[in-house]
């Protein structure tokens, strides 16, 4: 096992990962931002190092910065958490030749499941379901010719894309020709490429997710599924498990193809096949992430397992966990900083930032009262997550985590949450990827 990590990330995720280290017996070495330098992780970590600058490029996603802290701090492993270095290849070679260890997949994951078009070229040579879609394209011609062979409507991705940024549905040539550059631009801008491809579009599919384990001698295991149906901008909003209204024989089958695919592929660490399931029942492949979600605590509710110290154990080289039959059900319920009229990021200092503390309710954030909320990085305050013996338990326990939630000094989403978790549809568990889209078109 390893004795001290650096934690290369920060907020939810990287006081997340502190507490984890600390019910190892593992020191943490936290790193901070001018700009979070009251977060309150920072005390809680066993030592801490600060980062010259505030913006994402000066500190949590430099890779030198972050390597110059690993040595100093004499950590033998690093955790990347998630977004920033988590799924950049090239950076965990860079902690692996330092000596330290990465925890995380195997760097050749990272770089083959980033590229969307080769990931989707693995999972179908392994026969795991893939809907239609395009190889690369680098210009509007080829997109042209793929899409008079696909049909419409279709999908538009960036190839090393994530994060909903370059995604537009096309529905013929002219929203194509369109489209087409203003997604190529923004592809270069966020992930320094270019290349663009085409994927089937489903209307109001389900969007369910497979947690996976993966351990260093080739074995796989499944932890359920994840509905993760409830997107804005195609960012996530709600998360629960199990996957409301689903029958259960077709979802584990789903999870025991995904494990096994990744196996056969020889996957480590932890990992999640995400999914779109469409109108007539079918599932094809989305993405693999390779690293830990920030929904994995819907899964830990419902398992009882500790999957960040699972993640962590299993890069020293242990063995699969016993994986733990569902029991109850939980929801996440994402707060961000953001106006909920216009839903632009509020930035601000938090006058009042106090959260209950309810019997089935776990609260996650990176936040204090008195810290600011600055425009730098993403605009995620808290997760509120609820179990409960039944999905209306877990839902009730949530919605009054929220109202119970106080926030002053920046707007919040909170009241698109409370309006989504009491609306008649949602409690009868007839979720998909445009229920947001539909339920702000209506007046309130």
């Amino acid at each position: 096992m390893f004795s001290k990590i650096l934690v290369a990330n920060r907020g939810a995720i990287a006081r997340r990962v502190i507490r984890a280290c600390s019910e190892l017996g593992i020191a943490s070495v936290a790193v901070y931002s001018e700009a979070d330098s009251s977060a309150p992780y920072l005390e809680e970590a066993s030592e801490a190092h600060a980062l010259v600058g505030n913006t994402a490029r000066e500190t949590y996603l430099n890779g030198a910065a972050l390597l110059k802290v690993l040595r100093a701090s004499n950590a033998d492993a690093l955790h990347p958490g998630y977004g920033f270095l988590a799924e950049n290849a090239d950076f965990a070679r860079s902690v692996i030749a330092s000596g330290a260890a990465f925890i995380g997949p195997d760097p050749k994951w990272l770089a083959a499941m980033g590229d969307k078009v080769q990931a989707r070229r693995l999972m179908a040579d392994a026969a795991f379901p893939v809907f239609p879609g395009s190889e690369p394209l680098e210009d509007v011609d080829q997109a042209l010719a793929a899409a008079a062979t696909l049909g419409y409507p279709l999908m538009l991705k960036p190839s090393a894309g994530g994060g909903g940024i370059g995604m537009r549905v096309v529905r013929d040539d002219g929203e194509l020709k369109k489209g087409f550059g203003v997604a190529q631009r923004m592809a270069m801008a966020a992930f320094a490429n270019s290349a663009m491809y085409l994927e089937a579009w489903h209307a109001r599919p389900r969007h369910v997710e497979f947690q996976l384990l993966g351990d260093n001698d080739g074995h796989v295991v499944h932890v359920h599924e994840r509905d993760c149906s409830l997107q804005r901008r195609h960012q996530k909003v709600i998360e629960e498990s199990p996957a409301p209204g689903l029958d259960r024989a077709e979802v584990d089958a789903i999870a025991e193809s995904a494990a096994r695919t990744a196996q056969s592929l020889g996957y480590n660490n932890v990992g999640t096949l995400e999914t779109l399931r469409d109108r007539s029942g079918a599932y094809g492949f989305l993405e693999m992430n390779t690293r830990i979600q920030v929904e994995h605590g819907v899964t830990e509710a419902v398992t009882g397992l500790d999957l960040v110290a699972e993640q962590i154990r299993l890069a020293s080289g242990a063995s699969l966990p016993v994986i733990p039959a569902l029991h109850g059900h939980a929801l996440e319920a994402r707060i961000y900083a953001e106006d909920p009229l216009s839903h632009m990021p509020s930035t601000g200092v938090l006058q009042l930032f106090r959260y209950p503390a309810l019997e089935g309710v776990r609260i996650e954030t990176g936040y204090c009262e008195g810290q600011a909320v600055t425009p730098y990085y993403d605009p995620l305050l808290a997760k509120v997550i609820g179990w409960g013996v039944t999905r209306e338990q877990a839902i009730g326990r949530v919605l009054i985590g929220l109202r119970a939630f106080s926030v002053q000094g920046v707007k919040t989403n909170i009241p698109l949450l409370t309006r989504v978790l009491v609306h008649e549809e949602f409690l009868r568990g007839h979720v998909h990827t445009g229920f947001l889209q539909e339920l702000l078109s209506q007046p309130t």
